[in-house]
């Protein structure tokens, strides 16, 4: 059973990755992005297909989300909220991403996220990922313009 100063610590440790994260984003650091993910990562993406493995595939969508941007990107989480039950857990939040396009676009999006993470080795890694907009569901339209 876990102790309620485990699961502080758990959390605390999410957290951390949780900005780290961030940090990694910002800065396009693809290979500090992958660390916070297991190998064995299913994600729902805002892409298709409706399912994404890890491994290579999961990489070069993080390069190509990269490429995207002719310069910085901004990434914000905001109201991060982790749950730790023994060795998983989950987060959640408001994800904010934007910057300059290289079609030279500035870009602005909401996204919601929510994260399934494991101990593995001792170590917290996200297994399962949710990234999704809301959408008009009469139109079928993605809602790309709502702010929290």
């Amino acid at each position: 059973m876990t102790t309620a100063h485990e699961r502080t610590n758990d959390e605390a440790a999410i957290g951390a990755l949780i900005d780290h994260l961030a940090r990694a984003i910002r800065a396009r650091d693809l290979d500090a992005v992958l660390t916070v993910f297991a190998p064995e990562l299913v994600s729902f993406d805002l892409g298709p297909p409706l399912r994404h493995g890890g491994g290579e595939p999961f990489a070069r969508r993080w390069r190509e989300l990269f490429d995207a941007y002719a310069g910085p990107i901004d990434y914000e989480i905001r109201d991060p909220v982790v749950n730790v039950g023994g060795d998983v857990a989950f987060s959640r939040s408001l994800n904010r991403i934007g910057g300059a396009t290289r079609d030279g676009r500035e870009v602005e999006r909401w996204l919601r996220w929510t994260a399934g993470w494991r101990k593995l080795a001792g170590e917290w890694r996200i297994v399962h990922e949710h990234v999704s907009v809301p959408a008009d569901l009469r139109d079928g339209k993605a809602l790309l313009d709502l702010e929290p």
